[in-house]
């Protein structure tokens, strides 16, 4: 056990399973511990650091703004944020955005533009939010309701009001819902990846967009994890064609730094006047500065380059000895393994390769432009812990 190690068993609330690893550094997709062993990341940082860790392009943006201003309150402009709310807009279609520090954050910021709009539209008694069962949405009380998983309810009881579940694919349940209750607005992931990395059916995703359109109900697409390249688009729902109400996005579009943004489409665009939502830190400038770095990167080859290497995880790994099933979009796959997950990844640290778990899979997050040297030797040694 390392120095660092003892300290955080001491001071730090024990929330995390943490594997026995202390990373010193890194670069692009390698990592080394202190004791200098190199691993192959293929988790990003949980989707985090697209451009791998420490990309020269991102660290010369975001140092250039610690130099200028790091933090500035929103009670004044600053560039960085007013330059990538722009471009998330021309990119999107969506009309304006909302930045916060994460992904619980953009999520609780769509949820409110959707009960504004939908009490200022159809009256205060249409408030409830239909999410999915099998969702994920963030670990705040509100957004832990919004979470279709049991689990995460049980220890956080009574949890925010106003929120109903219906299995993936389940359109009948929706609209025998929609009998009884007023639905201002429904929320998916294109693929649900605490779910186990699970991508909906695109005849279900489109009828749902159907449904949101008939009976003016908001349609939210949470693109925390899926977003800013990660499903080989520039966020998963262009995959399936459909045009969402609300936005929310995380993760990788700050590169390494804490960012949430929330883009509010037409209807919504205008939804919040001064003093209805806010963040201190919401904007930070080198956060923003270094998603403009990121966003402004994310083209069409780099995306071609996400579609290509999720084609050689798909075809190295499926019907491998020792793998069940593959599942996922662009960079965000999860491996059903035989054995265990979470001994399946003990065996890959041994062997230098940092891989992630999703309920009963190995999950795969690695660095959108990973070297592709770099991901066959990663995909051997996961091959090989997969082994009976």
């Amino acid at each position: 056990m390392t120095d660092t190690m003892r300290l955080d068993a001491a001071y730090i609330a024990n929330t995390y399973a943490r594997f026995p690893v202390e990373i010193a550094s890194g670069k692009g997709s390698l990592v080394w511990d202190v004791n200098g062993k190199e691993y192959i990341d293929m988790g990003s940082g949980i989707a985090v650091n697209g451009f791998g860790i420490a990309d020269d392009a991102w660290l010369k943006a975001v140092t250039a703004q610690l130099a200028k201003i790091p933090h500035s309150s929103n009670l004044y402009y600053t560039e960085p944020g007013a330059q990538l709310a722009k471009m998330l807009c021309e990119r999107t279609g969506m009309k304006k955005v909302f930045f916060g520090n994460s992904g619980a954050e953009a999520n609780e910021c769509a949820i409110k533009a959707a009960r504004k709009y939908a009490a200022e539209k159809h009256g205060p008694d249409c408030y409830t939010i239909v999410t999915l069962w099998n969702s994920f949405h963030g670990r705040t009380l509100t957004t832990l309701s919004a979470t279709g998983q049991d689990h995460y309810h049980e220890l956080y009881q009574p949890l925010t009001p106003g929120f109903a579940h219906i299995a993936a694919g389940d359109m009948d349940a929706l609209r025998e819902l929609a009998k009884t209750t007023k639905i201002a607005a429904v929320m998916i992931e294109c693929v649900q990846g605490e779910g186990g990395v699970v991508p909906l059916e695109a005849d279900f995703v489109h009828a749902l967009a159907d449904f949101a359109r008939e009976n003016d109900v908001l349609l939210i697409v949470d693109e925390v994890q899926t977003g800013n390249g990660r499903s080989g688009r520039l966020y998963a729902y262009m995959n399936y064609g459909i045009a969402p109400d609300i936005v929310s996005t995380a993760k990788g579009l700050g590169g390494g730094l804490p960012i949430g943004a929330c883009l509010l489409g037409e209807k919504v665009g205008d939804v919040f006047a001064p003093g209805d939502h806010g963040s201190t830190f919401g904007g930070n400038p080198a956060s923003c500065a270094g998603g403009v770095s990121i966003l402004s990167r994310i083209d069409d080859a780099l995306l071609e380059g996400v579609r290509a290497r999720s084609k050689a995880i798909f075809d190295a790994l499926e019907g491998a000895p020792g793998i069940e099933a593959v599942s996922g979009m662009g960079l965000m796959i999860g491996v059903k393994t035989v054995r265990p997950a979470r001994d399946v990844v003990r065996r890959c640290i041994e062997n230098g390769v940092l891989c992630l778990t999703a309920k009963d899979r190995v999950r795969l997050l690695p660095a959108l432009n990973i070297p592709m040297d770099q991901l066959e030797k990663a995909l051997a040694v996961l091959k090989e812990a997969a082994k009976a």
